[in-house]
């Protein structure tokens, strides 16, 4: 049923992404696309997360700064975020879950821009108080990119990856043999990369997927998986964000870190 379901979804999104291929705009081409995936998590995602555009900060963060914006956001309903006007926010590191890039055609550049965009948010900081979790909590913000066209052949996606992390700096690790040890490491950059009605390619990381420590320890260089399908794509990928939150945590905001810069003058203790 389920997989019936988000199959006939992932046929939904890409015939309704032709409506807006008739305008004479790249602009008005690409939001009305993102505005298909935002309805389609609003519509099966838990209600204890919300679904935001914007940009992310942690206590570091200075005004005016450079930062990535973000097509999509599942952040925490309980936490605060910064309303910037016209829709856009600003998310608090410690709130976001994962992040989003949708792209009407996926290619070498696009990918790029994501994976800078991944890294940057990988490299905030999280500032919580900690009482107990239990399910599986990922090891960082997750990035993901979903697109409605792309290559022929997810090889190609994939072939890209090491040329980008070159240009870029970004020196892959090597992750355990073993699936449990593998969850707690995060991706080096992007996490996932889904292309409707063509394939996806994700990072091994997780708990949910295709591959088993027996097929680790063959191909102990290995990172990501790949597959070249019509349909799946996007049950995968609402797999992995269902997995991702659905979590309990007793966990809050550790504000001091983000007070840190704030200074009066003439306090009296009475």
């Amino acid at each position: 049923m389920l997989k019936t379901h988000m199959d006939a979804v992932e046929q939904q999104l890409l015939s309704t992404s032709r409506i807006p291929a008739n305008s004479g705009h790249s602009l008005h081409k690409g939001t009305p696309r993102e505005s298909f995936i935002r309805q389609f998590l609003e519509n099966h995602l838990p209600e204890t997360v919300s679904i935001g555009t914007g940009e992310i900060i942690d206590c570091n963060s200075k005004p005016g700064q450079q930062r990535n914006q973000f097509d999509i956001v599942i952040y925490k309903k309980n936490y605060p975020k910064l309303d910037f006007g016209g829709g856009i926010n600003g998310f608090l590191a410690e709130s976001v879950i994962a992040t989003i890039e949708v792209k009407s055609t996926l290619d070498a550049q696009e990918l790029e821009n994501a994976i800078k965009a991944a890294v940057n948010s990988k490299k905030l900081t999280k500032n919580i108080t900690q009482s107990f979790r239990t399910g599986y909590i990922p090891p960082s913000i997750q990035n993901y990119v979903i697109a409605y066209d792309g290559p022929a052949n997810m090889t190609t996606v994939h072939g890209w990856i090491p040329t980008i992390y070159i240009k870029l700096g970004i020196t892959p690790k090597t992750l355990p043999l073993l699936g449990d040890q593998r969850i707690n490491i995060p991706s080096d950059s992007i996490d996932g990369v889904f292309i409707l009605g063509k394939g996806f390619l994700y990072y091994d990381n997780f708990p949910l997927g295709f591959i088993d420590d027996k097929a680790r320890q063959l191909n102990p260089n290995k990172s990501w998986v790949m597959t070249n399908t019509p349909n799946g794509n996007l049950l995968l990928f609402f797999l992995f964000l269902q997995q991702t939150t659905s979590n309990i945590e007793g966990q809050w905001l550790d504000t001091g870190p983000y007070l840190s810069n704030f200074r009066v003058n003439g306090i009296n203790y009475l």
